[in-house]
């Protein structure tokens, strides 16, 4: 194991920006998550953008050959690497500590996937035990990797994930044949049992699992993203499904052109994927809810709360004095924070438009689905074709608040 060399010619700050670029679309947390929505929605609105959590990629050298995949075994690489477990676990450990977010180590697919396993479960223990980090480590599991291997990565880091990355099976072998349904799934079983078991037995082991997923890799449509991303938080109890978008600008060796067309998906459909699934995870929403039969893509003018409102607009308007917690976390504009403040500040006094000002609850939003003590602001917004369009202006001016509402 510890026989990979790395080529001299490459120095630490080199190989670090060839790590960087190798994992850009790898997302190791929520706050990458963040970014990535609002960076695909197209405005951070003059704000700083959520830290970018660092990650350290052991080896681009794959044996796989993932048409989407800058690490493919198909593609020409100017810089083939494999980093040694000693000196990954110091590099890690430098950044996460310059950065203050933890770290994401991972790697391609080199040689096999057991021994990339055996290497990146080497190299986080050399970083608790030897070097003393106690921060945030999120380490990727490889497609099919044995059990114990799970176990041994598992006991040192706090997240671990393998990516789902098609929303339907048959798209494995369409984009990426060298991985299955079968390898994908059971790595993602054993980490949820092996969580369960833990926190049973009261031993180490990783905290959470996550996975991530390309939206348009299949041609699926919204609803079956969001059916399938329902299953695996039900099934596998994960912490989070990320959602990137399936880019192919080039053929890829090993794919014919016209069974695997170019294609780009829609940046700011991974916006609204990212709206969608906060509200199924946070504000009980299905996929129904979000992506019903006869409206299976997302709207790319209206958030999926709004779109729903208005798909239900009977519902409307609710008197916030009255409506219960569910109730109010559906309206467009009041979030799960804001929620709580209207039922809190209801206890001692009764809610008007003016507290909700003070309470700086967006009633530009809001104000067409609620009343305060019988008082109704929205003027006949409920009852005009323009309401579609003041949602969606009032979307526009607001989409920095990507992942869910206050």
């Amino acid at each position: 194991m510890a026989n990979i060399v790395i080529p001299e010619q490459l120095d630490r700050a080199r190989k670090l920006l060839l790590m960087r670029d190798d994992a850009q679309f790898e997302v190791g947390c929520d706050s990458d998550a963040e970014r990535t929505a609002l960076l695909c929605a197209g405005s951070i609105h003059g704000k700083a953008a959520p830290p970018k959590i660092p990650k350290v990629f052991m080896s681009n050298n794959c044996t796989f050959n993932c048409a989407y995949c800058c690490c493919r075994c198909g593609r020409d690489k100017q810089h083939v690497y494999a980093t040694p477990p000693r000196e990954l676990a110091t590099m890690a450990v430098d950044n996460a500590k310059k950065n203050g977010y933890g770290v994401f180590v991972t790697s391609a697919i080199y040689k096999n996937a057991d021994y990339t396993q055996e290497l990146l479960a080497e190299s986080v223990r050399i970083m608790r035990e030897e070097l003393s980090y106690r921060g945030f480590i999120h380490c990727k599991i490889m497609p099919g990797a044995d059990p114990a291997l799970i176990s041994a990565t598992g006991r040192y880091a706090d997240r671990l994930s393998v990516n789902i990355e098609v929303a339907q099976s048959a798209g494995y072998e369409k984009i990426a044949k060298q991985k299955n349904k079968t390898n994908i799934l059971t790595p993602m079983n054993e980490i949820s049992e092996q969580i369960k078991i833990a926190k049973y037995d009261r031993r180490q082991f990783a905290r959470s699992q996550t996975t991530q997923l390309m939206a348009g890799s299949t041609g699926e449509d919204d609803r079956t993203i969001m059916q399938l991303s329902s299953a695996l938080y039900r099934k596998y109890r994960l912490s989070r499904v990320y959602y990137t978008a399936f880019t192919l600008l080039h053929d890829a060796a090993g794919y014919e052109p016209e069974e695997l067309p170019r294609t780009a998906t829609p940046y700011w459909r991974m916006a609204r994927l990212y709206q969608a699934d906060r509200l199924q995870q946070l504000y009980g929403f299905s996929p129904d809810d979000v992506t019903p039969a006869d409206a299976p893509f997302l709207d790319r003018e209206l958030d999926p709360k709004a779109a729903w409102a208005l798909r239900n607009i009977s519902l409307y308007p609710v008197e916030v004095n009255r409506a219960d917690f569910d109730t109010l976390i559906r309206v467009p504009g009041i979030g799960l924070t804001y929620a709580r403040r209207i039922i809190e500040a209801r206890r001692s006094c009764t809610v008007t438009h003016d507290l909700m000002r003070k309470m700086r609850i967006p009633l530009k939003r809001c104000a067409f689905f609620i009343t305060c003590d019988g008082k109704y602001e929205g003027g006949d917004a409920l009852d005009s074709l323009g309401l579609r369009y003041m949602l969606a202006a009032s979307d526009r001016m607001s989409i920095g608040n990507t992942l869910a509402e206050k």
